[in-house]
């Protein structure tokens, strides 16, 4: 299990400069807010990316607790 998590994180690191980090339309926001001068719509989907980043790490948090919690109860007690 742990060579293929290996193997898939480093053939990610070898595509990764052809990823791209923002959608097009994002992307295309960010820009035409730069050339006006503006760098509220930046910082706006900063924030928006920062919250959707944060919400999937709070659900993935609470299913992790709620797991462990019913794996202690689960396992016999010795006494």
């Amino acid at each position: 299990m742990v060579k293929k998590i290996v193997f898939f994180v480093l053939t990610m690191a070898c595509f990764l400069s052809e990823l791209s980090a923002q959608c097009p339309m994002c992307k295309a926001s960010v820009e035409s807010s730069q050339n006006m001068g503006g760098k509220s719509v930046g910082m706006g989907l900063n924030v928006g990316i920062l919250l959707l980043l944060s919400s999937v790490y709070i659900i993935a948090i609470t299913v992790g607790i709620l797991w462990y919690r019913n794996y202690k109860r689960s396992l016999p007690t010795n006494g």
